[in-house]
């Protein structure tokens, strides 16, 4: 239990770490975790819609709206038109976004990079393993909102 314990209190320091950068830039916590999906996509190679992105925060089309409307205000995002498919919209994150982030996050990244390279493949395996393990329970950890459906 001590290992679940320490992620448990990892959860919550990276947590307030993503709260403090929230609020120093006028965001939700919403909106963080809507520039994360953003950059995964980006870095990923994939287009996001708003429904994607909706789907992968848990919120509904009004919400999603909310967030990617915030992100516009705040120069942090953008809707593009899909080039293949014109009434198709992307939300892309803008390099202003990912400048911010690289400030605030790059120290905890490269402190993390530096960490893991003390640990060797099998260990490295390892960490992946439980990690992703984890993340697979988390996402199926969530209460059926209408069980009986």
């Amino acid at each position: 239990m001590e290992i679940v314990h320490l992620l448990r209190a990892a959860t919550v320091e990276l947590g307030l770490h993503s709260a403090r950068f929230a609020h120093d830039n006028g965001m939700h916590a919403t909106d963080v975790r809507a520039l994360i999906c953003l950059m995964d996509a980006r870095r990923d190679g994939t287009e996001m819609t708003a429904g994607r992105l909706g789907g992968l925060l848990g919120l509904n089309s009004a919400g999603t709206t909310a967030v990617v409307d915030r992100l516009e205000r705040l120069g942090h995002a953008r809707r593009v038109r899909d080039g293949r498919d014109r009434r198709r919209v992307l939300v892309e994150v803008e390099k202003r976004a990912v400048e911010l982030g690289q400030a605030f996050f790059g120290p905890l990244i490269d402190r993390s990079v530096e960490l893991l390279r003390g640990y060797d493949e099998r260990e490295l395996a390892a960490i992946r393993g439980f990690l992703a393990g984890v993340r697979e329970a988390a996402s199926g950890a969530a209460p059926d909102a209408n069980p009986e459906a």
